[in-house]
């Protein structure tokens, strides 16, 4: 009797263990407003009826690292359970006038400036905590610019596993195709964060993704 209950003892203390094992880091990295957020807020609206951070028109919204804690995504009868981690925006260079442009006071813009670069600078730190990431790009800029190749280069000396997202594919000027061109060794999924078109695709690569690192 006494060996029976240590064995559910043990039983107890690893299976809860090896849960904790199975949660997925799975970071949101990009450029400012290519929908970082909304995605992320998207997902844990459904699975856990909570966003993860506010979103605007104004750059940067997001200054710190933002995280949802247990997300547990259920997809075509599996089951996985993350840690969502939403990031700043990425740039090489944030100006306080760029916040001028919103009709954000000097003071406050210079603030929002100060911050946001000491986002920046986390969210590069973070990347050596991140078991995914979630690239996530406007399909209707360019991807080839500098902001992209540093966010690239910085997963590329990690060997982290990676799946581009090409957000804003319902608008016309959208090019999937030319963000797939630039980053052929990636998985590129084209979709809309804002009406949650192609999240099926989203959710087939993400789970590909992090069974590599389970």
């Amino acid at each position: 009797m006494a060996i029976k209950i240590m064995k559910n003892f043990f039983k107890k203390i690893f299976s809860g263990f090896f849960k904790n094992k199975e949660d997925v880091k799975l970071g949101f990295y990009g450029p400012p407003n290519a929908g970082k957020t909304s995605l992320a807020n998207r997902i844990c609206k459904d699975f856990t009826g909570e966003e993860i951070g506010s979103v605007s028109k104004v750059p940067h919204e997001t200054r710190n690292i933002q995280f949802k804690e247990k997300v547990e995504i259920s997809y075509k009868g599996k089951s996985m359970t993350f840690k969502m981690i939403d990031t700043p925006g990425i740039t090489t260079r944030v100006d306080y006038e760029d916040f001028l442009k919103y009709k954000v006071n000097q003071k406050e813009a210079k603030i929002r400036a100060k911050e946001a670069t000491q986002g920046i600078i986390e969210s590069i730190k973070w990347l050596d905590d991140m078991d995914v990431v979630v690239i996530v790009l406007d399909a209707t800029e360019n991807p080839y610019n500098q902001v992209n190749i540093t966010i690239i280069g910085n997963l590329v000396a990690r060997k982290i596993p990676v799946l581009i997202v090409a957000n804003k594919s319902d608008l016309r000027k959208a090019n999937v195709k030319k963000i797939e061109e630039a980053f052929p060794e990636y998985p590129v999924i084209g979709m809309s964060a804002k009406y949650g078109k192609n999240l099926d695709g989203f959710y087939d690569e993400i789970f590909k993704l992090a069974k590599k690192v389970r």
